[in-house]
């Protein structure tokens, strides 16, 4: 897919999301950007967008409510004029221990993490089949395209992530037909989460065969892959120095 005057919707707008935007209009295409705290991250990401000449809107939504999934797609799609191409992005992730693991945690976990990703791929699937075909590009986790749970304290990330790998295959072949083709990106150790202390970086690193964080760019690269191909549908891709095989 040619990203010329093509619509982009990315479910979060802040860090990796931030470059990810960057890049689609610098393919010239326009981008909506969601946020539910980070306000500041979401318009600074949108002035990006707008310095090389691309049109950017910014929309708050809590992606745990049904309601705003629909009404964030439904109003990105009316505002640009068309939607081509979404990224689910957004995700909550927070260690929790298992003992002080609540119902409303768990509820929450999935609802950003994997529902979330549905009800925003039916939102958009009328507007891309107006198109005649479309893209949505996932996001899993590393963890869980390996298969198994590496840290204590995820479940219902993990859980979730599990999930998106299969929402991935599933809706891949439902809009096969539609040429709409579905893929996930499985970030591994990209970039270090804020506050991580010096020795836990180096601790990853150790960790992974290359020997170092990815960066934004390795995600940026993958998702423009996902959007570029006209082949292949329903994969995940893992991005992680091989940290899978350590």
């Amino acid at each position: 897919m040619d990203l010329t005057g093509r619509a982009v919707l990315i479910t979060g707008g802040k860090r990796i999301g931030a470059a990810v935007a960057s890049a689609f209009a610098a393919g010239g295409a326009d981008v909506a950007l969601s946020y539910n705290r980070s306000r500041g991250d979401a318009e600074q990401a949108a002035a990006a967008v707008e310095a090389v000449g691309r049109r950017a809107v910014v929309s708050h939504a809590d992606l745990s409510r049904p309601d705003d999934c629909a009404r964030l797609v439904n109003d990105s799609a009316e505002t640009l004029g068309r939607l081509d191409i979404l990224v689910n992005m957004a995700s909550v992730y927070a260690r929790t221990a298992y003992d002080r693991l609540t119902e409303q945690d768990w509820d929450r976990g999935l609802a950003v993490d994997l529902k979330a990703s549905f009800l925003c791929a039916r939102a958009a699937v009328p507007h891309m089949r107006a198109q005649g075909g479309g893209r949505i590009v996932n996001f899993a986790d590393w963890t869980a395209a390996s298969g198994r749970p590496r840290y204590s304290g995820f479940l219902p990330y993990y859980v979730a992530k599990r999930g998106v790998i299969a929402l991935t295959e599933a809706l891949a072949l439902e809009l096969a037909g539609d040429h709409i083709l579905v893929n996930a990106v499985a970030p591994g150790p990209i970039r270090p989460p804020d506050g991580l202390d010096e020795t836990a970086v180096a601790e990853v690193e150790r960790a992974t065969p290359l020997g170092r964080w990815g960066g934004d760019q390795e995600i940026v690269k993958a998702v423009l892959a996902l959007v570029e191909t006209d082949f292949m549908t329903g994969e995940t891709i893992r991005i992680d120095g091989g940290r899978h095989l350590h």
